[in-house]
């Protein structure tokens, strides 16, 4: 039987009515709001360790636990039959609460999810997940897993200007720009039938779920490419491009999801305890038939009960492929009860296995197995600590080799046109730090100099106004709140004739030494000042990866700024 009670904590310090039996505790701030939520063997020994004899307890002692603390009026509790119901209950409430100070991983999401929608005239949509990351609150047939989810956007709008899907979530009384510019067939007014319409539906879900029909729509664009650059009409060639590049890039590696986990899957974890500033960082690294790959870095506040075995419970929830071992270079405590945990909520059986940092010479002669994953496991640790050291992402040092760029490019700000005729050109810049989005100091501009169809003018007037302004408050004042940091790289959307425009506006600005790059879509060929012939860099490494994804954020940031202009116009 659970039971709850509240608790204020400032009216009860003296005694701490709380029970001696586990459960969750939920501490609020004065406003109600749930701040930290934490489980405990004893509810009464945990929460009244935060605040008796704290000195007695070098775990709470920290810094930021003292902040956590100070800010707690309430705590609610939730009296559970074990540990292990607790620990469960615990990570439902941290994802139903999101508390500000509990470990919660966000950006798990591997695969993308396409939505066909229940209606009368269906609608194509990505698939949302739930907080406890599946898709039972999706309506309507679920298409996927799909990899490679950096364009989904912009595939999805693809797919609904071809098979003309409506995009309005409810039917209008009248047409709507969709239908003048030839995107759909305005259902809403009857210009289409139901039928008719069912049936571009059902070839969209015959090329979603069959590479073979995909590969012969494909082959049908390759013909209309070939006849419009035959017939000069070159925008819409490219149209016709992008289009099957971007379709076969969404489909290439498509993977079937399934609750049986490969045998063949491992994961390694590599943890170290900052203990200075209160943090551990995490570097994950997992393999596939014997193949690295997918290396990422998180990093968690030791507040409170966070620590690793909350990280290990909350990665395996979030996360959508559970590999059957689990190599880590700390020793868990609870590691078969997490090992438990695990099973029950993802219907999964996992193996945690603790390599320890010992020497090859060091091993059994009959662990083989454990002296190759203790040598992974020793790389993975080597490259967390050079990231640790550097402070950075190790890939931007591999750009600054590569492009021999003047300097880290730690700040990377992205530029891209969308236009449609000559009255929607909008301009679209994206800034990334570290290797990740910054979406604070995104910038959309409508483009007011410009009254053609004129990529080279349009990207001279965004750069001026965008560098033109921070060069300004850099000069006079520089205490602006519209001041923004100057970046170490800017990325051009484009070939070499963006480029070098960009180049031109820059000088005029006094930004001269900045370095500058451009990224043509169709051969992802970069383009730079000191070098006659593009670049490549090989798809699998994270370098092109981080500029690609820049860049295709930046194009979904345009686009969408277009299509709302359009529709306001048309509304």
């Amino acid at each position: 039987m659970i039971q709850h009670k509240m608790i204020d904590i400032l009216n009860n310090l003296s005694d701490f009515p709380y029970p001696q039996k586990p459960g969750v505790y939920m501490m609020q701030d004065s406003k109600g709001k749930v701040i930290y939520i934490g489980k405990a063997k004893n509810l009464r020994k945990r929460v009244k360790s935060y605040f008796i004899d704290r000195s007695s307890n070098r775990d709470n002692q920290h810094w930021k636990t003292s902040i956590l603390i100070s800010k707690v009026k309430h705590i609610d509790y939730i009296i559970t039959d074990n540990e292990i119901e607790a620990f469960l209950l615990e990570s439902n409430l941290i994802k139903k609460y999101r508390p500000i100070y509990n470990i919660e991983l966000k950006d798990q999401q591997k695969y993308t999810y396409l939505r066909i929608t229940n209606e009368k005239f269906p609608r194509l949509n990505v698939a949302r997940r739930n907080r406890k990351g599946d898709l039972s609150n999706e309506s309507g047939e679920i298409i996927g897993p799909f990899v490679k989810g950096s364009s989904r956007y912009l595939t999805v709008g693809l797919l609904r200007k071809m098979f003309k899907i409506r995009i309005c979530n409810t039917l209008p009384k009248k047409e709507c720009l969709e239908y003048h510019i030839g995107n759909c067939d305005a259902p809403c007014i009857n210009k289409v039938s139901s039928e008719e319409y069912k049936a571009n539906v059902e070839s969209l879900k015959s090329i979603l779920k069959n590479n073979n029909n995909l590969n012969e729509f494909c082959q049908k664009l390759e013909v209309e490419m070939r006849e419009s650059s035959k017939n000069k009409e070159f925008e819409r060639a490219i149209y016709f491009r992008d289009t099957i590049h971007r379709l076969q890039n969404l489909l290439e590696n498509q993977k079937i999801e399934s609750n049986v986990y490969e045998r063949s899957l491992e994961e390694y974890m590599g943890f170290y305890s900052d203990k200075l500033n209160g943090m551990v960082h995490v570097m994950t690294l997992l393999s596939r038939n014997g193949v690295i790959s997918d290396m990422k870095r998180y990093q968690f506040d030791l507040i409170g009960d966070n620590s690793i075995s909350s990280f290990i419970s909350q990665y395996y929830i979030s996360n959508p492929e559970i590999p059957r071992t689990v190599f880590t270079n700390i020793e868990i405590a609870d590691a078969p009860k997490l090992e438990e945990i695990i099973l029950d909520i993802t219907n999964t059986n996992i193996r945690i296995i603790t390599l320890q940092n010992q020497n090859e010479n060091e091993v059994s002669h009959d662990s083989d197995y454990i002296t190759k994953k203790t040598k992974i496991m020793r790389l993975l640790l080597t490259n967390l600590k050079n990231y640790i050291e550097k402070g950075h992402e190790p890939a931007l040092d591999d750009l600054v080799q590569i492009l021999k760029l003047n300097r880290l490019p730690y700040i990377i700000d992205c530029f891209d046109i969308s236009n449609f005729g000559d009255d929607y050109a909008v301009g679209a810049c994206t800034r990334f730090v570290n290797g990740k989005p910054k979406k604070s100091e995104y910038m959309k501009f409508k483009v007011k100099k410009v009254n053609q169809q004129n990529d080279y003018s349009m990207m001279d007037e965004l750069i001026k106004r965008r560098y033109g302004r921070v060069h300004l408050y850099k000069s006079h004042n520089s205490n602006q709140p519209e001041f923004r940091e100057n970046p170490d790289l800017i990325l051009i959307d484009g070939g070499r004739g963006h480029l070098n425009t960009a180049l031109r506006a820059l000088e005029e600005l006094g930004f001269k030494e900045t370095d500058c790059i451009s990224i043509a879509k169709e051969n992802e060929e970069i383009f730079t000042k000191f070098a006659a012939d593009p670049i490549i860099i090989p798809r699998d490494q994270k370098a092109i990866k981080i500029l690609q994804h820049i860049r295709d954020e930046s194009h979904r940031f345009g686009l969408r700024y277009n299509r709302k202009l359009r529709n306001e116009i048309f509304k």
